[in-house]
């Protein structure tokens, strides 16, 4: 069976709602912008995802955000998107804080099919500790908090365990792909993309260049596709700055 679709939206058209998500790309760089659009235009809903942060206002999943579609999303960043911080601290939208480190890593062995792994990052703070909210109520009280974790010491030093993430589907954006689902990804595009597409189930991909088997050197494949299972031909889209700074002349 072939595993290219003839568009995003019928790539994506059999994620419902409840679904979990991992999503590729760090700020705006690298991120699966056909596929979230189309998703947004099924009006899915009680999504749960996993990604560094969760775009900007009115870009990215930004977009899923301020209609609404997701219910709880584990990242390790909040900043620049003040409608996802105003659901957190109104109660609408639970988030669950995570090392950048460890989720990265929680994606590659979910992916690796490793249920867990300890690692010494958070020992001793309340992310191995518990009580970080998790959900908020509408009064500012917390109605959910993270709990503790387990912490083992190995050679005298402590190491909390972290659950890895197995997520029902993964959208990631590449640079060049093929028609088995062989993907290169472009400079820092890599970042969390390939990890997300390990985390999937079944992983989405849209390519820029798409390209029959053989054209790019195995060498050169950042994610194998024994990991994809669908790939749209996207084509080249807008590519945000998340934030532009210009020097002054004062500033040399």
């Amino acid at each position: 069976m072939s595993k290219v679709y003839e568009s995003a939206a019928e790539a994506v058209a059999d994620i419902g709602d409840g679904a979990s998500l991992a999503v590729g790309g760090f700020g705006l760089c690298g991120i699966p912008t056909d596929l979230i659009d189309a998703l947004a235009k099924r009006s899915v809903k009680d999504l749960e995802v996993f990604s560094n942060n969760c775009g900007v206002d009115e870009w990215g999943l930004g977009i899923l955000l301020a209609a609404g579609q997701i219910r709880r999303v584990t990242a390790s960043y909040v900043g620049e998107n003040k409608e996802f911080a105003r659901q957190y601290l109104s109660g609408e939208l639970e988030v669950e804080l995570t090392p950048q480190g460890t989720l990265a890593e929680r994606m590659r062995a979910g992916g690796a099919g490793i249920p867990a792994f300890y690692t010494p990052a958070g020992v001793g703070t309340p992310i191995s500790e518990g009580g970080l909210p998790w959900r908020y109520n509408a009064d500012g009280s917390v109605a959910i908090a993270s709990p503790p974790k387990e912490v083992r010491v190995f050679n005298g030093e402590k190491y909390v365990l972290e659950e890895s993430i197995f997520a029902d589907f993964a959208l990631v954006h590449a640079e060049v792909g093929d028609t088995e689902g062989n993907l290169v990804f472009n400079k820092t595009a890599m970042n969390f993309n390939p990890l997300a597409g390990m985390a999937g189930k079944i992983t989405i991909a849209q390519v820029e260049r798409l390209v029959e088997p053989g054209e790019i050197d195995p060498g050169h494949v950042h994610l194998p596709g024994v990991f994809v299972q669908r790939v749209v031909h996207a084509g080249t889209h807008e590519k945000r700055i998340e934030k532009r700074t210009i020097r002054t002349e004062g500033d040399r």
